[in-house]
């Protein structure tokens, strides 16, 4: 075979390889591209729409309850110190319940009842389940004092959920710290798909 045409023949075959390579690449590198941008936006999601709001409302319910706790003068306030209450300290703490704590906790309710499908993980966290009982049991015995007059215990028979806020606060922070680790592949995988366009383009 002639060596001029064994020289062009191997340069067309290297160019094959080469163009084949890089088209490889790319389209490796535009899938990794549009599943990382898809996971961002999903986790993006999550946090505007759900444990975002989740975190706000759990923190400002904290702040309010050492607010009415100080009210009452005490360094601390559990739901059952409610059994031994004064009368004016009764009258504060059902103030605190229509307006501090039931819309709060409607709120918390109504962000679960539409974004479950935003809860981390594969189900629904079993301190989200107990929240729900804490809140529906206390509001349907305090409706029914109030329209029926039958007295109860004034607080919930199921305690504040504790895992519940642990649960919320702690997913909050791995979603917005799993989010900045993805900010931060999308762009360098950006400078590397730029890298692998501009080799085609000059090939």
């Amino acid at each position: 075979m002639d060596a001029t045409l064994l020289i062009a023949l191997t340069g067309a075959l290297v160019t094959a390889i080469g163009w084949l390579v890089t088209n490889l690449l790319s389209a490796s590198a535009e899938k990794q591209r549009r599943r990382l941008i898809y996971q961002t936006k999903f986790i993006r999601q999550q946090l505007n729409q759900l444990y975002g709001p989740l975190a706000f409302l759990l923190l400002e319910g904290r702040q309010t309850f050492q607010a009415l706790a100080d009210c009452l003068g005490r360094d601390h306030l559990i739901d059952s110190d409610v059994e031994t209450f004064s009368e004016l300290e009764l009258k504060a703490w059902l103030f605190w319940i229509d307006a501090d704590f039931f819309p709060r906790n409607e709120k918390i309710k109504q962000l679960l009842a539409r974004s479950t499908h935003l809860v981390e993980g594969g189900t629904v966290p079993e301190s989200f389940l107990i929240f729900l009982d804490h809140y529906n049991s206390w509001k349907i015995n305090h409706e029914r004092w109030i329209k029926e007059n039958i007295a109860y215990s004034w607080h919930s028979k199921i305690n504040w959920p504790e895992q519940f806020e642990t649960d919320v606060l702690e997913t909050f922070q791995t979603l917005k710290q799993r989010h900045a680790r993805l900010m931060g592949l999308i762009e360098e995988d950006h400078r590397y798909f730029r890298g692998i366009s501009f080799s085609t383009k000059k090939r």
